[in-house]
Order: C-alpha cells, then sequence, then structure tokens
C-alpha cells in the first residue's frame, strides 16, 4: 500500500473542513449490507490537515448503545473521543476492530475515549456478538439506518464509506476523518497529537 498524501489546508477555504485520513486499501460501501469476505476497490490513502481554529463543532451523535443504555457523544467533551463507524456485516470492519481497541487501551490513560457507531445492523445481535468477538469495551450506538451519519457533511464523512472514523478533539470539534479502515499504527500518532494540543 502506497503511503498516506498528506494536504495541508488553511484559511477561509478551510473552514468546515475536518481532517481527513483516508487510510486503508477498502472499505465496504454501497447502500445494502456486504456479504463476509467482501472488499470494495482500493482507495488512495489520503490525510488533510487543518488549522485547529478552522474546526466546526461535532453534531451530538446520540442514541441507545447496543447494551441498551443511552450514549452521547457531547458527554465525552473534555476527552478526545476516536469516534468508529462499522457494521457486523463488513469484512474490514472485522480486520479493523482489534487495531481500534488495541489504540483505546493504549491511549486510554491519554483521555482518549473510543465511542462506535454500529450502522446497517438490523437487529443488535449480530452487532453484540461482534463487540465480544474482538474485545470492544467501548459502547457503540446502534444506528441501523445510518441516520446520525446524515448530520456531517456528506464531503467529509460519507455515509456510504463503512468502515469510517472521526477523531473529535477535547473541544468537542472534528479534527480528522478516516475513510476506510485504519490500523493503529497508522492511527495512533494522530489522534496522539490531537490529544497533546493545548486546551
Amino acid at each position: 500500500m502506497a503511503g498516506p498524501v498528506h494536504r495541508a489546508l488553511r484559511g477561509p477555504a478551510a473552514a468546515g473542513v475536518l481532517l481527513l485520513l483516508s487510510l486503508g486499501t477498502a472499505g465496504c460501501g454501497g447502500t445494502t449490507p456486504q456479504p463476509a469476505g467482501h472488499a470494495a476497490s482500493g482507495t488512495a490513502t489520503t490525510v488533510d490537515v487543518i488549522d485547529a481554529a478552522a474546526r466546526q463543532a461535532a453534531p451530538d451523535s446520540s442514541g441507545t448503545a447496543l447494551d441498551g443504555t443511552g450514549t452521547a457523544l457531547s458527554s465525552y467533551r473534555g476527552d478526545v473521543v476516536v469516534v468508529n463507524v462499522w457494521g457486523s456485516w463488513c469484512a474490514p470492519c472485522r480486520t479493523e476492530a482489534p487495531e481500534l481497541a488495541a489504540l483505546g487501551d493504549a491511549l486510554g490513560p491519554r483521555g482518549v475515549r473510543l465511542l462506535g457507531i454500529n450502522v446497517r445492523d438490523r437487529s443488535t445481535g449480530p452487532a453484540r456478538k461482534f463487540e465480544e468477538t474482538y474485545g470492544l469495551r467501548y459502547p457503540s450506538i446502534h444506528d441501523p439506518d445510518g441516520a446520525l451519519l446524515q448530520a456531517y457533511p456528506p464531503a467529509l464523512l460519507n455515509p456510504q464509506a463503512i468502515p469510517s472514523t472521526l477523531v473529535i478533539d477535547r473541544a468537542g470539534r472534528i479534527a480528522a476523518a478516516v475513510s476506510g479502515p485504519v490500523t493503529r499504527a497508522q492511527l495512533e500518532p494522530l489522534v496522539t497529537r490531537i490529544a497533546e494540543e493545548p486546551a
């Protein structure tokens, strides 16, 4: 896989644009769940970076987690939050899940939290099994129709691009987005940098 392409975005043109990582070579696209083993065609790896002053507030994604509890992104204010959009039906999500679990374990002491948004799973059973299989100890909001994703600009978070990952800074602003599967090695330096930004 080719290395990431970095593009710096600053000033008025960057307003409302989030730091975009398109990391990984395959994702599950389309409007219907894909069978096990499905992988879409490869995509380039890009990283778009904007100044902190140009970041926009993240929508307050909230709902019922797979364990039945209420969960809201706003409750994590003051922490850096890695928001991962996934489905149990998505092969790249299965590859990515252990990487995210390891990231959460490593960066939790630095005030980094993880929050999942589970999409296109009509019932919670397969999604809960996914969490158990891959050791995901962070909550995931059940969003079978992908309604929560509609609150984000589609050019920045494509509802059809699964998996996707957002990084939200301590002020609740979108600081980064990943389109496609990501590894801990790819994501950790970026998340660490955001976590170390001055409050």
